[in-house]
């Protein structure tokens, strides 16, 4: 099955990004999984501010994973993302179980960028 991973890390440190990402990646791959691309999106503001581990946070560092893995292993990563205390936010999302609607899915995951009319724009 597809998942969207979209992780939001505390900001200050490209190597903590880093090393979450790398660390869900390795748990993916090990279970037999597929890694399909890992899109880094930057420090942005959060939408309202958030505690988490006793800290107040007013922004994040965003990054969004595509991967293929069994239900299992997707539990694993969420279980294991949510002990870690440089997350702020998760959240994982399943693209699709068949073959036929995930065969033209990317790795990259772009902004959906929208004309004047509301029609999708290839940026």
């Amino acid at each position: 099955m597809l998942y969207e991973l979209l992780a939001v890390v505390r900001p200050g440190s490209i190597a903590e990004v880093k090393d979450i990402a790398r660390t869900t990646g390795v748990m993916i791959l090990n279970s037999g999984g597929v890694v399909r691309g890992i899109t880094n999106w930057g420090t942005y503001l959060l939408t309202k501010p958030t505690r988490k581990h006793q800290n107040k946070y007013f922004e994040g560092h965003h990054f969004i994973m595509r991967f293929d893995c069994s239900p299992d292993t997707q539990k694993s990563v969420r279980q294991m993302l949510g002990l870690d205390p440089r997350m702020i936010k998760f959240g994982v999302v399943k693209m699709g179980s068949t073959l036929e609607a995930i065969k033209d899915v990317e790795g990259k995951a772009r902004w959906r960028l929208l004309d004047e009319k509301g029609q999708n724009v290839r940026a």
